[in-house]
């Protein structure tokens, strides 16, 4: 008499551990649920049920979530056709989530899978095997929301005694014995932070200086403008601990000074564009002492308000001092000017007469450039022109120019050829570099 012939079943044991604490161990809660659930196959084997070689083990994933590398895995080789039976040591192990688990099992169902739990006998192809499972699983969520309000209130608990209780470590910090230390290197560089916001008063203008300094954080980010304004509005620095919005006296000590953080909150709270203004009412005039009209007496830097909106001019010297003047240009747009010398000291810098003329000059101050260096120089500064902060600008312009005439009919300008060898000179780094 023959045997039947037995359909061999392959079963994918799938395991999990919400920490990372003692899987370490040589004999872990993984190897444990995987034993028991190996265990069970085998009672089963004249069933035809084949454990799959394949580890499926998430050691440190929470059950809140599908995001989980072995459970991607499982569900790949299900989709493969690779499985007919997922075995676990409990449903929970799988999801505590009803509705993640209602999409898994959605999944195991469209391709021909069954669940199988060792500490929970059901069968999922039954409507009353979904009801038992469903109650379980309705179980499971519940003790995890019930363990969160506990971790919560306990999180809760300890800021309100100034404890560190984990998670992003501001820059400026390190943590020893789970509490926040101060690094000074770093907190020296916090410091300077909010003592150059409040001269500067502008998080753009600082972000840009820091940029051209070269001023990483702690992890190696560029510092930019939304990274320093989280800066300096983390009460962490003033030694606080907060907690949903409220803050408490923490265990750590502070950075900066309950005065300079008043200061600069205080600056923080006046409107954005009203703090852009102050900043480019305090930015040096680029053409200040260079820009004549054209009855040749000098066009001085000024500017007014109207309706918040910060409109500068050069205005001449007579019109200042209410002199009556015949002069045809009494007041330009400072706006407007500066455009166009920048744009026309752009195209002189480019042209062969410039460029020998500078080459001449950096060579008797003893550079060593050759020609074609100082021409690489002279367009390298082209682009970098943008990324300089307006002192920066201005002080360039008093180096390459001599003198801007302001004609009814144009500009001219006097380039000063001692001032181009020099600027070459402060660029040797890029001109060794390239």
């Amino acid at each position: 008499m023959k045997k039947p012939i037995v359909r061999k079943v392959r079963c994918a044991i799938y395991a999990r551990k919400s920490s990372e604490e003692g899987l370490d161990m040589e004999f872990n809660s993984l190897d444990a649920q995987r034993e028991a659930c190996s265990a069970y196959i085998a009672s089963q084997r004249s069933e035809g049920w084949v454990e799959l070689a394949d580890q499926y083990d998430d050691g440190g994933f929470s059950g809140g979530t599908l995001e989980r590398p072995a459970l991607r895995r499982l569900m790949a080789d299900i989709e493969a056709g690779r499985v007919d039976v997922v075995v676990v040591y409990k449903i929970d192990r799988l999801s505590r989530s009803l509705m993640d688990f209602a999409r898994l099992v959605e999944v195991f169902d469209r391709h021909g899978v069954t669940f199988v739990s060792v500490t929970q006998s059901f069968n999922t192809t039954t409507s009353m095997g979904r009801l038992t499972l469903n109650v379980l699983l309705s179980f499971a969520q519940f003790e995890r929301e019930v363990i969160g309000e506990r971790i919560r209130d306990k999180v809760a608990a300890s800021r309100k005694r100034g404890m560190w209780m984990g998670g992003f470590v501001p820059m400026g910090y390190r943590v020893q014995g789970r509490k926040l230390v101060v690094h000074e290197p770093e907190a020296a560089i916090i410091r300077k932070i909010f003592e150059r916001f409040l001269k500067v008063g502008s998080a753009t203008t600082l972000a840009r200086q820091l940029r051209a300094e070269d001023l990483h954080s702690h992890r190696g980010r560029v510092i930019d403008k939304g990274s320093l304004y989280r800066i300096l509005r983390n009460r962490v620095y003033v030694g606080l601990a907060v907690h949903k919005g409220a803050a408490y006296p923490g265990e750590h000590a502070a950075i900066v000074s309950q005065a300079l953080w008043d200061k600069v909150q205080s600056i923080l709270r006046e409107s954005p564009r009203v703090r852009a203004c102050h900043a480019r009412a305090a930015t040096p005039a680029l053409l200040k002492g260079l820009l004549f009209g054209p009855t040749g007496r000098a066009m001085s830097p000024t500017h007014t308000r109207r309706s918040g909106k910060l409109y500068r001019y050069y205005v001449c010297q007579a019109a200042l001092k209410g002199e009556v003047t015949d002069a045809q240009i009494r007041r330009v747009s400072a706006a407007s000017i500066e455009a166009a010398v920048i744009n026309q000291l752009r195209v002189l810098l480019k042209s062969p007469e410039v460029v020998m003329a500078t080459w001449r000059a950096a060579k008797a101050e003893g550079g060593g450039f050759s020609e074609a260096t100082v021409r690489e120089a002279l367009d390298r500064l082209d682009p970098l022109w943008e990324e300089l902060f307006p002192a920066e600008q201005a002080r360039i312009v008093q180096l390459l120019i001599q003198r801007i005439d302001l004609k009814p009919d144009g500009l001219e300008l006097r380039l000063r050829t001692q001032g181009l060898g020099h600027v070459v000179q402060e660029l040797g780094t890029f001109l060794r570099a390239a």
